[in-house]
């Protein structure tokens, strides 16, 4: 009888497989080969991992918490306890091999080749960062039926095609914990990122422990910044992962911090004693380092002399973006300086200033890393080019990246990338660091490292900084990391749900935080409409929520209706298909598919009606719910009716739902509706 319960396990489990097709799997990043074959390798707590070869030990750290993950979401709790030493189970079913130790720089071998079968799973890679992003695959491809677990025989071929795949978070306007920046490492390892950008320093705020000058984080940071210590543990720990960490100090401009402590290296007339202040909104400021002062450099190479230790890898980013030179046009000293050394702009001037720092930087083995408003014809080629400027600051999207490879510069894009935006998935997810448009050579391609998500944080706190940057990031991984043709939307989409979820596991908070947030909202009723309504709304793109910067301050809490919205809108995304398929095909099942949804947002604008009764917050946001509901109605009496009505009444209330003047969000289903007329 036993034997008969076993067959028939085994055979759940073969059947389940034979339905399994490669895109049924929720893979992200797509590897760039894939076989599927015939077969499982069934999981039980036995399941051992051995590890053989001359690896870096964050292999050993990292199979472990592949364990520990797999017993999560198994509840299989294998028996296998710590990873310790190379070959201590032989006979262990994973089998990783890795020939050397990874080196946390770019352009290391992270390639891996992942074979499954009945009896065995075999990770084979050069170095341990290459076995790390094998194991990341190896748990996105756990299956169940009903009764167990198991992976799919395979075999998998995989590299990345950039080697610079990292995301950005801004530390500086609104400071992020520990917490939040260790949650987030783990989840750029799990999509195989491998450079996180740290920007420290901006006008906002100074957020490293400085034991040379201490009143930097003492009248600069308000009491938030990283002591010595924590930023250690914080490359230790990203190290673990894979992962570069590389610094950012934001200079010439974006000095305003800087210049509260050092205001006699500043480039107003009077040296600026007295006059700057860290800056509490967001925006452009004045606030500029003066580039003709000796201390200048005196003060910034001490500051680097401090630094620099604490982060082994060879760039360092000197930010030298978004510099107004009107300091710099207004001291009549600094305009001196720049006729008696034939500087014929600001650009020049500030070309002068940042070769003067490579040789500070190089001494501690850094190369400079800024945004493209360094790349000149005299900066060194060692330089890494940072493309971020588009069409929101009315130039050519792309264009400097294009530029700097061609004049023999390494660059990176951002442009595109920047989440804080809150712009589409399908924006990030087909913008390609290399276009198919572009006319490169093999060796200026070679220069294009790759890419860059952009989490700058005048609107993001702890609170809801995981769902600005999550899922959308895990689109751009993919980007960086898949073949130029994985660009199938319906797929990233489908993958992306299961992505999301899990996550969560790895502590990322943007699913629960939303619900701590409509609660609020509430004021401790029920979520269940608001939270409907925000799957209809979006927040306000680009720079438009923030009112110049003057809206919402370095100091605000952000956890209104706006914070709790993606830039996605889920039930949007399915009314835009439902009202497609009825354009298409007006059968009684189609219509049924688009009125369920006008029924629906009826009925939310009534209990956020009752909500508000004693939910103050609620009300900004009411109009717009209202004029959902009242087109909602005047499509009802048209589409299952027949009734034409008044079309001016009509389009004033689609008007009315293209409103952005309420709660700093809009209706995501404005262009569906609008379809429908």
């Amino acid at each position: 009888m036993k034997q008969k319960i076993t067959l028939l396990l085994l055979l759940a489990i073969f059947v389940s497989n034979a339905q399994i097709k490669i895109e049924q799997l929720d893979l992200m990043p797509w590897p760039q080969k894939i076989d599927l074959s015939a077969g499982t390798f069934a999981l039980s707590k036995n399941f051992k991992v051995n590890i053989t070869g001359n690896p870096n030990s964050r292999i050993f750290i990292g199979a472990t918490r592949f364990l520990r993950r797999l017993d999560g979401r198994t509840g299989l709790f294998v028996k296998q306890d710590f990873l310790t030493k190379i070959n201590e189970a032989p006979e262990a079913q994973l089998q990783i091999n890795c020939v050397r130790s990874g080196k946390i720089e770019i352009n290391e071998n992270e390639s891996y080749q992942l074979t499954i079968d009945s009896n065995k799973i075999i990770i084979n890679a050069e170095t341990d960062l290459g076995a790390m992003h094998g194991l990341e695959t190896l748990l996105q491809l756990l299956q169940n039926n009903g009764t167990s677990f198991y992976f799919p025989a395979l075999n998998i071929s995989d590299s990345p095609r950039f080697t610079w795949r990292g995301l950005m978070i801004d530390a500086a306007r609104h400071f992020q914990p520990v917490d939040v920046i260790k949650r987030n490492l783990d989840a750029m390892a799990a999509m195989k990122m491998n450079v996180f950008h740290w920007h420290l320093v901006d006008d906002q705020g100074w957020r490293i422990e400085m034991k040379n000058f201490p009143k930097l984080q003492e009248l600069a940071s308000d009491g938030n910044y990283y002591t010595q210590e924590e930023i250690k543990g914080i490359v230790k720990y990203a190290d673990e992962r894979g992962i570069l960490v590389m610094p950012e100090i934001d200079v010439p401009g974006h000095a305003s911090a800087i210049l509260s402590v050092f205001p006699e290296i500043g480039s107003k007339i009077d040296n600026g004693v007295g006059s700057y202040a860290v800056e509490r909104g967001s925006g452009i400021f004045n606030a500029t380092l003066d580039p003709t002062n000796p201390k200048t450099y005196e003060v910034l190479s001490a500051i680097f002399d401090e630094i620099c230790p604490l982060f082994p890898g060879s760039y360092f980013h000197i930010g030298g973006d978004e510099n107004n030179g009107k300091e710099w046009d207004t001291n009549p000293k600094i305009q001196e300086f720049k006729k008696s050394h034939n500087l014929a702009n600001n650009h020049d001037l500030q070309t002068y200033f940042n070769m003067k720092l490579v040789p500070i930087l190089k001494k501690h083995g850094k190369n400079v890393m800024g945004w493209e408003e360094i790349m000149t014809k005299d900066m060194t080629k060692d330089a890494i080019i940072h493309a971020w400027r588009g069409t929101n600051e009315g130039l050519a999207s792309g264009g400097s990246l294009i530029t700097a490879a061609k004049n023999g510069y390494k660059t990176v894009l951002s442009n595109g990338y920047y989440i804080d935006l809150m712009l589409s998935l399908e924006s990030h997810y087909k913008n390609d660091p290399i276009s198919k448009t572009s006319i490169l050579t093999p060796e200026e391609k070679a220069r294009i490292l790759g890419g860059e998500a952009a989490m700058w944080s005048e609107l993001v706190t702890p609170l809801n900084i995981d769902s600005r940057i999550w899922p959308r990031t895990a689109a751009i991984a993919e980007r960086l990391w898949s073949d130029e043709n994985v660009i199938d939307m319906v797929s990233l989409r489908k993958r992306l749900k299961t992505v999301s979820f899990r996550l969560e596991e790895l502590g990322i908070t943007h699913i629960r935080n939303k619900e701590v947030i409509l609660r609020n909202i509430a004021n401790n009723q029920s979520i269940v409409a608001l939270n409907d309504f925000s799957n209809l709304c979006e927040p306000l793109k680009n720079y438009s929520r923030n009112g110049g910067g003057k809206k919402y301050f370095m100091f605000s809490p952000l956890s209104l209706f706006a914070d709790a919205c993606s830039a996605d809108a889920s039930d949007a995304i399915d009314f835009d298909e439902a009202v497609n398929k009825y354009l298409k095909d007006k059968s009684i099942e189609n219509q049924k598919g688009v009125t369920r949804f006008f029924e629906k947002w009826m009925n939310i604008n009534t209990d956020l009606i009752a909500l508000s009764a004693n939910a103050p917050l609620i009300q900004p946001f009411l109009p717009l719910s209202k004029s959902l509901s009242d087109i909602s109605e005047q499509f009802l009496l048209r589409i299952e009716k027949n009734q034409i009505g008044n079309s001016g009444v009509i389009n004033g209330l689609l008007e009315q739902c293209n409103s952005k003047k309420h709660a700093d969000v809009e209706l995501a289903v404005y262009n569906s509706l609008k379809k429908l007329l």
